[in-house]
């Protein structure tokens, strides 16, 4: 039984050492070169003196390094902290600042690009360095190691690791950050080890799974690529996206089995040409991080037909949530599914209560995945991890549960489906209006390629309901159609006051479209 996140990677040597673990472009590493590098980078952090706890950050694209800096720490009793690669320097600094990290493994250039602001980071013990070390720092040259000198003094290390069970701390994932500073989210081992077995259970993965690593490592979507197929010995082949026929192109090179990616990616992978190869090795596809249109997903039934697809639904504050069984998918393709095993998932009314089937409420997860909070933030903590609703009376310490924030609503079968963010619902004349609804009817008018709906502060209405969309190819948004499309298919309220085309859509660091960043520069164009 695992109860060390790194137990994954270590078991699989008593198997197949031999096996492949992880492949970057033309390399491969096995389980065994893995499993030695993992004790080798937790030997590493003990020799320079990691106390229990202490946090590891990574700022590197995906490569192997990026993956050791994950599992090395876990091995050792450390915290890892992995910081999406696309941040600038002053957000990578806030992360190490605020949860005090004491370890850095980076690149040269990032380190270069960081090094101003890493003099706002006292806690910063060591950098470890991937690639050629910089010359003449000598401001900062006692605080840097190349990674391989790093590994190689590990390899010499001899040192105990700290004693590590399943209730100790394994991460930190940090939020996107689209409103105010990012938050931290507290994971344990057995939080994510409990997300593993479970997501592999219903994917069914093997050790004869290709899994390609699309999302970034940072997103607990992209972090969970790497458990699941680790905790069953597939392969993983990493990839950093350029552009959606890359994407294609690997799993054809690579016979890769599973995909996982958000619905902005799948919307631009939907019209381009999948090669024979690609349909015949893909097992299943699996999106995650927003609702996939149902157009779309029709649409790669008919493309993929040997493929299962999976539509899931993640917290990063419970790591994975709910999937609809493949089985469901052409009878209800726009439910989010029921809860994964081992996880329970209600749908609450604000006073705590069970809603009855169809009655809007907030989506609450409870079970083993729950995290342990935000770092160092016990007010946004208690905001978000509440009592459990419907326990029993007596229990002297009630179970903490996610309450999401999250707007949904359950058929009488039990099938969830997602109506949108508590923050982000629009209130238009009186009306409570889903943005995700908005878009999704829209989208299915197939005039326009990204979408957001946008609620702007109106005097009369409330809310004011703006749609940013861009064209489909090279063609112009067909504003006109847009709009009688709407007055067609939707109740007078939900018909959309204003519609603006939008070369492209801004995105988060997770890929998804950026509803926030879009309001915002809406805003300022209205002051202007």
């Amino acid at each position: 039984m695992a109860t060390n996140l790194s137990d994954f990677v270590l078991k699989q040597v008593g198997k197949s050492s031999q096996k492949i673990a992880v492949i970057f472009k033309k390399e491969e590493m096995t389980y065994g070169e893995f499993s030695a590098d993992v004790m080798a980078f937790g030997q590493g952090l003990i020799a320079c003196g990691m106390g229990k706890n202490d946090r590891v950050a990574c700022y590197l694209p995906k490569q192997f390094e990026t993956v050791t800096s994950i599992f090395g720490p876990a091995y050792a009793g450390g915290v890892f902290v992995p910081v999406n690669p696309g941040l600038k320097a002053r957000q990578v600094a806030y992360i190490l600042k605020d949860c005090n990290v004491r370890f850095l493994v980076t690149s040269p250039d990032r380190f270069l690009a960081l090094k101003d602001e890493l003099k706002n980071c006292p806690d910063l013990a060591l950098i470890i360095l991937t690639g050629k070390m910089p010359d003449n720092d000598h401001e900062m040259a006692q605080r840097l190691v190349s990674y391989d000198d790093f590994l190689a003094q590990g390899r010499g290390c001899d040192k105990p690791v700290y004693n590590v069970i399943d209730a100790d701390m394994a991460a930190i994932l940090y939020t996107s950050g689209s409103t105010g500073m990012p938050k931290g989210v507290i994971l344990s081992h057995r939080n994510m080890i409990a997300g593993a077995d479970s997501v592999a259970s219903y994917l069914e993965n093997t050790s004869e799974d290709k899994v390609l690593s699309v999302l970034p490592l940072s997103f607990d979507a992209g972090l969970s690529q790497l458990t699941t197929a680790f905790s069953v010995g597939a392969s993983v082949v990493l990839m950093d996206f350029l552009m959606p026929r890359d994407v294609i192109r690997q799993a054809v090179k690579h016979k890769i089995t599973g995909i996982t990616c958000v619905p902005p990616l799948w919307v631009q992978l939907v019209d381009l040409d999948w090669p024979e190869e690609a349909v015949n090795s893909l097992r299943y596809i699996a999106t995650t991080g927003g609702r996939m249109p149902v157009p779309v997903t029709r649409k790669f039934r008919k493309i993929l037909p040997k493929s299962d697809i999976y539509l899931m639904y993640g917290l990063t504050e419970a790591f994975r949530s709910t999937y609809l069984p493949p089985s469901e998918v052409d009878r209800i393709p726009s439910s989010m599914g029921k809860a994964i095993p081992n996880a329970e998932v209600l749908v609450v009314r604000e006073d705590g209560t069970i809603c009855d089937v169809g009655e809007e409420g907030e989506l609450v997860h409870r079970g083993a995945l729950v995290g342990l909070g935000y770092w160092n933030d016990t007010a946004r903590t208690n905001e978000r991890y509440k009592p459990a609703p419907g326990q029993v009376a007596g229990l002297p310490n009630p179970e903490i549960a996610v309450w999401s924030g999250d707007w949904v609503k359950k058929d009488a079968d039990g099938y969830l489906y997602f109506v949108g963010r508590r923050d982000e619902m629009i209130k238009t004349s009186g009306f409570r209006t889903s943005p995700t609804e908005l878009e999704e009817i829209i989208y299915a008018s197939g005039m326009v390629d990204e979408i957001a709906a946008i609620g702007i502060d109106h005097d009369q209405l409330g809310q004011a309901i703006w749609i940013v969309a861009s064209a489909k190819a090279q063609g112009n948004l067909d504003i006109e159609g847009i709009m009688a499309y709407c007055r067609a298919e939707m109740p007078s309220y939900m018909v959309p006051h204003r519609v603006i085309e939008w070369k492209h859509l801004p995105k988060n660091a997770n890929g998804k479209v950026d509803r926030k960043a879009i309001t915002a520069e809406l805003k300022k164009a209205e002051e202007a």
